[in-house]
């Protein structure tokens, strides 16, 4: 090969940076062509063609122009998918490379899929989609779990997983947004472990060159947050990978180049997820298999492009080398801190950072949406994790989490992440509907408590008066002699596990709710649960957040369990304490045969002497026992049915709530919660003699959805419905809020 000889590279972005570096170290002529006019690759080319990479024809066209004064003597692309772009040029110039009808077969995951079936390549089932009656059709033959995917794309955009029909609508809808063409493929789930493969042909031989693991979450979509190179998979499996990879290269006539296939490991056995004709992306052929190897498979792909054969292909090193994915939390990214630091760590090779100050970071769906990767080789797998845990922890990202959540996104999410048999996360969420009862989401037996929760506020409306002086509302308040940023609080809720699908722990819950009701200025009130030990794992996050907490018990019946978490609770800085009285009946209990029971004000006044901070009564459903609670010299009581989910036929919150306050308002703090699912509802709470309101569901749907940054946005939403409702009702503070201000249908 002359050194003065030219290679065309198709594509210029950061992937292909490595194999343009290679090449100018080879001394060739490098000639970039790509349609970003600020592409990094066209800075370090010798020349370049603008022109897209997926524009066969114009790159034909243009490769031509090119040629007829400046020789072109091979072409080549790696971690894109320009594979038929590359064939095409590399056809009408007579130059190595494989035949424009396999391009296509390796880049369509439709022909794809029918040409490895004819060579009896192993695969899943699969049914080509070009509406969402054929992805109903092709239910008749094909076994859930199923992935959609476009045919056409790569990087996992638009690639999702189905668990049942109900998923169809949204996935088809997800998918078809990525696709160019229109066309999908809907196939089979495969269950396993997968690994990326890098392999190449030439002179009628086939050379895996490289095997690692990948590591895919974030179901429903398929994340690759890293790979790990080399394989860990044992030798009998590697093989069989290497025998499926090399049948599925001869059956897609890959057979001058570079391949690159994603292949699954089923319980049914080794099954091709797809193959390309090309090296790989995700920084594995130019970064993680040439630091562990010793071998640079930039160079030997490019000898195959240039028509010789490649060199020095026999591993000289036997190292550990992995990427990891870099992901901000989703909003506006507002800084980036420690990157020096971080690319200094032993054992760090390079550190890529894909956002700049200012991005909007989304919560990704696709391996194109990352924030940034780390390349890191160490002698030992375990060694490289410790690497890449330094770097965590060095560099940091501040983002503005509330600013990239929108509630469509955050509702979608906890969707997916309840499941269809926990929560459908429906747009009115009153429980007409309901996924789930007790454990779940939901309410026991007609569900009918949880549902007069909302039918008993949706008989008030808010009446305005406009004619008057302007006010600025002001929503500040006071709980117990704690200020706080609104009179919105967050409900007391646990059994993250058992209720909500295990989306998270119930510390994970307790840790996110706390940080999104601390940094919106106010309080969020934890549950102790119904297992007897649970609440332990509440106090390390109750110790994180001192006097942003409060603690409500079950009504035990062992009085000794009640004073060791009020006591322990107490040393660990939660600002107060009480007990759900309602709690009696409560299922969860009742499933871990654990009782609880009714006490007299007496015997609860005893309890409260376990512990010298606030103490609340939390289940108050009448005046009488309101009123008792006066008596008893208790700091606060909630009017609460529980959410619906102790007993069925009892009535809602905002029902009972005038009688009560008529009883003890201005004597004891009056908090409530049942059925709030807006500020306009807070406003309706507040003007039926709430000083207070708690709010559940919506927390946990947000929590779910988008954790800490979810709770602070649909906190800030329901402060500003309040401030809008006090607006237009004159109110200047939340005092001025009256009954009068309402309308009652159905005293018309």
């Amino acid at each position: 090969m002359k050194s003065n000889s030219t290679l065309l590279i198709i594509g210029g972005g950061l992937l292909q940076v490595p194999i343009i570096q290679t090449a100018k170290t080879m001394k060739l002529k490098t000639v970039v062509a790509d349609m970003n006019p600020d592409s990094i690759g066209f800075r370090i080319a010798d020349d370049k063609i603008l022109m897209s990479t997926k524009d066969v024809e114009g790159m034909v066209r243009e490769a031509k122009r090119y040629a007829k004064d400046k020789p072109i003597h091979g072409v080549i692309t790696a971690g894109t998918d320009a594979s038929m772009t590359v064939a095409a040029v590399a056809n009408s110039l007579d130059l190595p490379g494989i035949r424009f009808i396999d391009a296509e077969a390796c880049s369509n995951k439709v022909k794809m899929r029918k040409r490895l079936k004819e060579y009896k390549v192993p695969i899943p089932n699969f049914a080509e989609v070009w509406n969402i009656q054929d992805a109903r059709d092709a239910l008749e033959f094909l076994k859930f779990p199923l992935v959609m995917k476009p045919a056409d794309n790569m990087g996992a955009r638009g690639v999702i997983k189905l668990e049942s029909r109900e998923d169809i609508q949204n996935a088809f809808k997800h998918a078809k947004k990525f696709c160019p063409t229109g066309e999908l493929i809907l196939e089979e789930y495969m269950v396993g472990p997968e690994v990326s493969v890098d392999a190449l042909s030439f002179g009628g031989r086939f050379m895996i060159t490289g095997i690692a693991d990948r590591i895919i979450e974030r179901e429903p979509y398929f994340i690759e947050v890293g790979h790990n190179m080399p394989s860990a998979l044992n030798s009998d499996t590697l093989k069989e990978i290497e025998r499926v990879m090399i049948q599925g290269m001869k059956a897609l006539g890959i057979t001058l180049g570079a391949g690159k296939g994603d292949i699954k490991i089923t319980p049914d056995g080794v099954k091709v997820g797809e193959i390309a004709a090309r090296l790989s992306g995700g920084f594995m052929s130019a970064f993680t298999y040439p630091l562990s190897s010793g071998v640079n498979l930039n160079r030997a792909a490019i000898l195959i492009a240039m028509g010789e054969e490649p060199d020095n292909l026999e591993p000289v090193l036997n190292r550990v080398s992995i990427e990891r994915s870099l992901l901000a939390k989703p909003g506006k990214l507002l800084s980036i801190s420690g990157l020096d630091e971080a690319k200094k760590i032993e054992g760090v090779n390079e550190i890529f950072i894909q956002s700049n100050v200012g991005d909007i970071i989304k919560e990704p769906t696709n391996n194109i949406e990352k924030t940034g990767h780390v390349i890191i080789t160490s002698n030992s797998l375990d060694d490289s994790e410790k690497i890449f845990e330094k770097v965590k922890s060095t560099l940091q990202f501040e983002v503005d989490e509330v600013y990239g959540v929108t509630e469509k996104e955050m509702n979608q999410n906890a969707r997916n992440r309840f499941g269809r048999e926990i929560c459908w996360v429906c747009k009115i969420c009153d429980g007409t509907d309901c996924a789930s009862g007790v454990p779940g989401m939901g309410g026991v037996g007609t569900m009918s408590s949880f549902q007069d929760n909302s039918k008993a506020l949706a008989e008030y409306q808010i009446l305005p008066q406009y004619i008057r002086s302007h006010v600025a509302s002001n929503i500040e308040t006071d709980f117990l002699g704690k200020k706080i940023s609104s009179p919105i609080m967050g409900a007391p809720m646990t059994g993250a596990v058992t209720n909500m699908n295990g989306t998270m722990t119930d510390t994970e819950y307790a840790s996110i709710v706390l940080k999104g009701f601390n940094e919106a200025g106010s309080l969020a009130w934890l549950g102790d649960g119904a297992t007897p030990d649970k609440y332990k794992a509440l106090l390390p996050e109750i110790s994180a957040y001192k006097g942003q907490s409060v603690l409500i018990c079950k009504p035990r019946e062992d009085e000794g369990l009640l004073r060791e978490r009020m006591q322990e609770a107490e040393i660990q800085g939660v600002f107060a304490i009480g007990i759900d009285i309602d709690a009696v009946n409560f299922k969860t209990m009742s499933l871990k045969n654990l009782a609880s029971i009714s006490r007299s004000i007496k015997e609860l006044e005893n309890i409260r002497k376990f512990t010298k901070l606030p103490f609340i009564l939390k289940g108050i459903m009448n005046p009488e026992d309101a009123i008792l609670a006066v008596e008893g010299g208790f700091d606060a009581i909630v009017v609460s049915n529980h959410g619906g989910r102790v007993l069925d036929g009892m009535p809602g919150t905002a029902r009972v709530l005038p009688k009560i306050a008529e009883k003890v308002k201005g004597k004891i703090h009056l908090c409530v919660d049942g059925g709030i699912r807006s500020g306009m509802d807070v406003f309706k709470m507040l003007a039926l003699g709430a000083d207070t309101a708690l709010i559940g569901r919506p927390v946990a749907i947000a929590a779910v959805g988008a954790e800490s940054a979810g709770v602070k946005f649909i906190i800030q939403k329901f402060k500003e419905e309040l401030r809008q409702s006090m607006s237009i009702t004159g109110c200047e503070k939340l005092d001025s809020i009256s009954i009068k201000m309402l309308f009652r249908k159905f005293d018309n």
